[in-house]
């Protein structure tokens, strides 16, 4: 069994994976989040590497390992992915989101994208590793977390609050949503995510007078509130540019041949096909009504309405952004927080980088790779409090014509096999030599 490399096992690795429903609610129900970490941690363990297992409260668990590299004096690399996903809705589906199935060269399920892929190659990396006694050079922590699509609370953030020292002596992390790659120009381009914006959840609260809907009522709570959710949702925030934005357009240029033009960028926007709207949403921040809830009966006038807004803030602007979100809302509105986290934004250079590029170019010779922000968020905002700086590396080669940024979240999630294999030969090389 020696033999068997990363690639010949991580697809079905994957299929496995995606069989748990790990469905995240936001509930702290965490359904199938215990049996997927038993699943993963005997993966582990059989052959012969030792993995914590975990909870931070009832079913919500977790499954740490860590491979001794052989230089101490190095700083440990954390290689981190959350075993949950978001419910998916089988009447929407062409597949049973939750059968894993392999079909026309793709393994389908909710998952497969995010980030059931990304933990199967991860897997097989280590697996190899425990079967044929390779070490790295420096240690490896490998996290597989819970509760990362609802914010971590269950997951890496209660991890980094109640066990940092899984992490010690880690100063660097790899994760999800970048390393894949699309067409530019007929041109194949890798991009490595190296900035997330920030987020903020907030609940929007408005209180008025109750009464009979045939009454004139010039204190009417829904009134107020869709006013405020109206100026919130409306405002339209300027284009900014951080280092990560300047440079991915700029060598999104040097792809195309069309100049940068920093008022329009909506011009090379339009050279990036399917990944266009995923980039586009990084050159501003953010303000998107999400709930609405108020009343009970169509003829009376409720006391109370209420609102939910999605905020994801550019690095640097997080709280002039809430500041700007406070002052839309207006008088008479009662801003609480449901969750708020950081932004993050490290350098397109160093060791760690140049070893992701060299890894993706030796399976890859000639392809470009371009760091680029996600709009979303993941759990290196968590492990970022430990001063463990992250980066987006999931590495997969996909087909031009493959919609890969539109099935986060969506619906027919799939990943291809072959994708797979690029990806656990890519990582398996980086995380040995680096």
């Amino acid at each position: 069994m020696n033999n068997v490399r990363p690639e010949d096992e991580v697809a079905g690795i994957c299929a496995d994976l995606i069989r748990f429903d790990t469905s995240n609610y936001a509930d702290n129900e965490g359904p199938g989040e215990r049996a997927i970490a038993e699943h993963t941690a005997a993966l582990i363990s059989e052959v012969g590497l030792s993995a914590e297992l975990y909870e931070s409260s009832p079913g919500r668990a977790n499954v740490v390992s860590r491979i001794s590299g052989t230089d101490s004096s190095l700083p440990a690399l954390v290689v981190h992915g959350h075993l949950d996903v978001v419910p998916a809705q089988a009447s929407d589906w062409s597949v049973d989101p939750f059968a894993g199935e392999e079909r026309d060269g793709m393994i389908w399920g909710r998952g497969a994208v995010d980030m059931k892929d990304m933990n199967a190659m991860m897997l097989s990396v280590m697996r190899s590793m425990g079967r044929e006694g390779r070490q790295p050079k420096r240690d490896l922590i490998f996290a597989f977390f819970a509760d990362e699509e609802a914010g971590g609370k269950y997951g890496a953030r209660w991890s980094v609050d109640n066990r940092p020292d899984l992490f010690e002596g880690a100063t660097e992390a790899i994760s999800e949503v970048g390393g894949f790659s699309t067409d530019i120009n007929g041109k194949r381009a890798y991009l490595l995510q190296t900035a997330e914006k920030g987020l903020a959840w907030l609940r929007l609260t408005a209180h008025g007078r109750a009464g009979h809907g045939s009454h004139i009522n010039t204190d009417n709570a829904v009134t107020r509130l869709a006013r405020a959710v109206t100026r919130i949702g409306d405002h339209e925030w300027p284009i900014e540019y951080t280092d990560t934005t300047r440079a991915f357009l700029e060598g999104v240029s040097e792809l195309t041949g069309i100049e940068f033009d920093e008022g329009n960028p909506e011009t090379l926007l339009s050279q990036l096909g399917t990944v266009s709207r995923f980039v586009g949403a990084t050159l501003q921040n953010t303000s998107n009504p999400t709930f609405l809830k108020s009343g009970y009966k169509a003829n009376v006038i409720p006391g109370t309405a209420e609102a939910m807004i999605d905020i994801r803030t550019l690095p640097g602007q997080h709280e002039q952004v809430l500041e700007i979100v406070r002052e839309l809302a207006g008088d008479g509105i009662e801003i609480s927080t449901i969750h708020n986290d950081v932004s993050l934004e490290t350098p397109f250079a160093g060791n760690l980088v140049d070893a992701m590029i060299d890894s993706l170019h030796t399976e890859d010779p000639g392809s470009t790779v371009l760091p680029y922000t996600l709009s979303g968020g993941t759990d290196n905002k968590s492990l970022s409090r430990l001063g463990i700086r992250g980066y987006g590396f999931a590495p997969l080669q996909l087909p031009a014509e493959l919609d890969f940024t539109g099935m986060f979240h969506g619906v027919d999630e799939r990943v291809p096999v072959d994708s797979l294999k690029f990806g656990s030969r890519v990582l398996d090389r980086l995380l040995s030599n680096y």
